[in-house]
């Protein structure tokens, strides 16, 4: 796990927003917890994707939540973005791919349940 802090995947804060019972005791202890915590502007970005393809309904207040929580934006930097090109291709996601980049960069944990996550060279609750 990491000092520096987590970095909170897509899934992990609808499922935090939501109170859904998919959130794992570990995640939610993580979540309600005093630990510097992140979400990238990608997952923003994939939320926003998902909601114009009727994949997922705009959850209610989203950015006020994430506003009013202690967790932070983290911004996509152009490091970050190069970084992508680097990594090897355990699957295709593009924003996952890079959740990753950005959590090797900044040195962050990340909090997910995706098992391709898992196959890349990052820490992973």
């Amino acid at each position: 796990m990491s000092d520096t802090g987590y970095l909170i995947d897509t899934h992990i804060l609808l499922w935090d927003l939501n109170d859904d019972n998919k959130l794992k005791e570990r995640h939610f202890r993580l979540m309600t917890g005093d630990v510097n915590k992140f979400i990238s502007i990608v997952s923003i970005w994939e939320i926003a994707i998902k909601i114009g393809i009727g994949k997922l309904i705009m959850p209610p207040g989203l950015l006020k939540d994430i506003e009013n929580s202690d967790i932070s934006i983290l911004p996509i930097l152009p490091e970050h973005a190069l970084a992508v090109s680097h990594l090897p291709h355990h699957h295709r996601d593009p924003f996952d791919r890079m959740l990753v980049a950005q959590a090797q960069m900044e040195n962050l944990t990340i909090m997910t349940m995706d098992k391709n996550i898992r196959l890349y060279d990052v820490v992973v609750i």
